[in-house]
């Protein structure tokens, strides 16, 4: 085995979730050159794993929108030639979708992927060379792992390992708020937040509040405001939050890509769920990273910071 393109674009949390097919490959051939197909608002997600080699960054969301613009067709044509540009072994694409399928069948290589029964979208299956049956009742990150594995031809049994390792910045005593999410069903109330915070700042922990739109500054301002010593973190890209995050004590956060990222670092993590089912996509990382909630539920200030204490409690910061 000499190269491996994997296909998955999109969203960031999924992203997050395919991290462990590299690491798992590569145990398997350390010299492996893995490519990487990704979405271009995500593509800093996979270059923080040292073991990639290429990320071909793809943009479907934005070129659906300007159809008519002839540098839109470039672009496109550029993206296939370069897609085009190496010979693979295996083309796994552990998305699933219809979209990701097309791209898996652009490339050169054993295109595989679920069987009709396990993707996302059935139609994706007629696109691949290879279809394998993979559980729908697990969990996204080991749905990943176990089609690689079907793929490849190895057991899926390897321990779980992210492989990040990003730079860090100096974050020490620092705990993460994560108060953003991409809809308002999702979101934590702002009482609960400052209560939190309150705890976490009597522990002697700075609050640190990253928010990305300008809805989501003032909502961050707003939390802030009742958090002694509590900040919002300058805009940043994704690589800058992850170097943040790897370094803080503790992060919580509700259901966002950014909370995978921070479980995909090794930090101790809570994961919040208000709105959904935490069951098959939450946070998986290990003893660490904890869901609370549900669909319908919503966690008390009390239940995070009894649940995150425990890991803060004798936890040297990195």
């Amino acid at each position: 085995m000499r190269s491996v393109l994997l296909v998955k674009t999109s969203s960031l949390g999924d992203v997050i979730h395919n991290l462990p097919v590299a690491s798992d490959l590569l145990r398997h051939w350390p010299q492996l050159a893995i490519d990487w197909v990704v979405e271009e608002n995500f593509a800093e997600v996979p270059r923080l794993h040292p073991g990639v080699r290429d990320v071909i960054p793809v943009a479907i969301r934005r070129w659906r929108k300007q159809l008519g613009r002839g540098e839109t067709w470039r672009e496109i044509a550029a993206f296939r030639r370069r897609l085009r540009a190496n010979c693979y072994d295996l083309v796994i694409d552990t998305q699933g979708l219809t979209k990701s399928a097309l791209i898996t069948r652009l490339a050169d290589g054993l295109r595989c992927g679920f069987d009709a029964a396990s993707a996302r979208e059935p139609l994706a299956a007629r696109f691949y060379d290879c279809r394998y049956a993979i559980p729908r009742n697990a969990h996204a990150v080991e749905r990943n792992r176990w089609l690689a594995a079907a793929a490849a031809g190895y057991a899926p049994d390897l321990p779980l390992r992210y492989g990040l390792h990003p730079s860090m910045q100096a974050a020490a005593n620092t705990c993460i708020l994560l108060t953003a999410t991409s809809r308002d069903d999702k979101l934590w109330p702002e009482t609960h937040w400052q209560a939190l915070g309150q705890r976490l700042a009597a522990r002697g922990l700075t609050c640190l509040l990253p928010a990305g739109s300008a809805r989501e500054r003032e909502r961050a301002a707003r939390i802030a405001t009742g958090i002694p010593g509590a900040s919002l973190a300058p805009p940043s890209s994704l690589g800058e939050l992850a170097s943040l995050m790897a370094a803080a004590r503790g992060v919580v956060g509700v259901d966002t890509g950014l909370t995978h990222l921070a479980a995909a670092l090794d930090r101790p993590v809570v994961a919040l769920y208000v709105a959904t089912d935490p069951g098959l996509t939450g946070v998986h990382a290990g003893a660490r990273a904890l869901n609370l909630g549900g669909k319908g539920q919503c966690p008390s200030p009390d239940d995070v910071f009894g649940t995150l204490a425990p890991q803060l409690d004798g936890l040297v910061a990195p």
